[in-house]
């Protein structure tokens, strides 16, 4: 199969946020027939939802791959699940581990599992603001240009960590 690049976007709010990013991009790392590409730095933002919850840590990371993008993302929730994630009917509520395809390839996906490019990407700050860190230039598929995307869409809160 032909290699696609990838972006994911990971989140934390639970169990020490930075160390949960940090951990899983190791274990996105350690999967065969993945490449890092570029990750981006880390942001903290208010809680999407449900505001008596922690502040999240947000990163989006850029992976060069071989794998289908069903494979991809059962790989992604194991590694969500290993990292203590529960899932829940709740919508936005807090989690030690939150990894979504953003993007795969240039690909529009609509399955009943993923939906590429990830619903609501285009009024989310703390995607845009890091995916427009490592790709500057990237057109989204459906949506246009991440530098539009970027002017469009308020900050809310977004603060890039040092």
């Amino acid at each position: 199969m032909t290699k696609v690049i990838v972006y994911i976007g990971l989140g934390s709010n639970l169990a020490t946020p930075e160390v949960q990013i940090k951990e899983a991009r190791q274990a996105i790392n350690a999967l065969s027939a993945i490449q890092e590409t570029a990750f981006s730095s880390l942001y903290r933002s208010p809680p999407m939802g449900p505001q008596d919850q922690p502040d999240y840590v947000n990163a989006v990371m850029a992976v060069e791959t071989s794998l289908p993008a069903l494979e991809l993302l059962h790989c992604l929730q194991k590694i969500e699940l290993d990292h203590g994630r529960v899932r829940k009917d709740e919508r936005w509520g807090a989690r030690t581990l939150d990894l979504d395809i953003l993007l795969y390839g240039q690909q529009v996906i609509q399955q009943p599992d993923l939906i590429v490019p990830h619903y609501g990407m285009a009024e989310r700050a703390f995607v845009l603001y890091p995916l427009q860190e490592i790709a500057p230039s990237l057109q989204v598929p459906e949506l246009g240009y991440i530098a539009t995307l970027v002017r469009h869409c308020p900050l809310d809160g977004l603060v890039r960590l040092a």
